[in-house]
């Protein structure tokens, strides 16, 4: 049976402007990332959903190995998709509450992946991306590129669905991905698109980073574009740059907030691990940074 998921109403709301967390202070770290979203507008609905398990091979400060998780969704629509965190997408279609006790380490883990939003074909013929620099949100508009696709007659099973293989080059990194023609859409995790299929399956540079589907379902759910007012427009280049620059200086596994200024106008609470600057959720450890996009 098909599943359908009742529209939520957009909505707008304001909380004081800085809070201070006593212990876990979840009451205090709810408020804080409430305050960051300031309004969703709705301009598409979805016709599927797909949930992936999406996996980073990195090193702690250590150098010890370690695999950063975290489940990602993809909503696809009939004009636009956005691929964004499942957390996100559950906490607008079900009132989800991940910052509950048992909840909020997924979101810590979910902060070493970092991971983007990506609206593609909004606007239309263009991709949008929002990310952040705490305590900056930052958001690129380029025009929608086409990925040079190598198809191969190589074929795997995942959930499922048969597969044909695709390689391409893409921000420096070779991928591989796996995408079914049983499911007639061109959309992927992330930035991965233009295939005769969805992609299942992907990964990059032997799986430094990898995308495998763990749910699809047909759901009819508003796919959100978030508008908030004290989100930096910027290029996409500049963006990659900055995010290297930043994440891969040396000072970073050694002090992760070195590169955090004057929080004095951000939305702030303190966790036992971290905090929340502007809805983003900083830890107090890092671990290597192993970028989607390498230029």
């Amino acid at each position: 049976m098909q599943k359908i998921i009742v529209t939520m109403m957009a909505f707008a709301l304001t909380v004081p402007t800085q809070v201070q967390a006593q212990g876990d202070g979840l009451a205090d770290l709810k408020a804080a990332m409430i305050a960051a979203k300031i309004h969703q507008d709705s301009i598409d609905t979805s016709s599927l959903v797909a949930v992936y398990d999406y996996e980073c091979q990195t090193q702690d400060a250590d150098g010890k190995a370690v695999t950063d998780r975290m489940k990602l969704c993809l909503q696809v629509g009939q004009h636009c998709t956005r691929s964004y965190p499942y957390r996100k997408f559950r906490e607008d279609t079900e009132g989800y509450d991940c910052l509950t006790p048992d909840e909020l380490p997924l979101l810590r883990a979910e902060s070493f992946c970092f991971m983007p939003e990506v609206w593609t074909n909004y606007p239309d013929g263009r991709v949008t991306v929002r990310d952040a620099i705490v305590p900056t949100p930052y958001e690129t508009c380029e025009e929608r590129k086409s990925i040079k696709w190598t198809l191969l007659d190589d074929t795997l099973t995942v959930g499922g669905y048969l597969c044909k293989t695709a390689t391409c080059q893409l921000y420096g990194r070779k991928w591989t991905a796996f995408y079914s023609e049983d499911i007639p859409t061109s959309a992927g995790p992330w930035k991965l698109c233009g295939l005769p299929g969805l992609v299942l399956k992907a990964e990059a540079d032997g799986g430094i980073h990898r995308f495998t589907l763990a749910n699809l379902e047909r759901i009819a759910s508003p796919i959100y574009y978030e508008t908030n007012a004290i989100t930096v427009k910027t290029s996409e280049a500049k963006l990659i740059k900055n995010r290297i620059k930043t994440f891969g200086n040396r000072l970073y596994l050694k002090n992760p907030t070195y590169y955090v200024g004057d929080l004095s106008t951000a939305d702030v609470t303190h966790d036992t691990e971290g905090m929340i600057v502007n809805n983003v959720y900083v830890n107090n450890k890092a671990h290597v940074y192993q970028p989607l996009e390498l230029k």
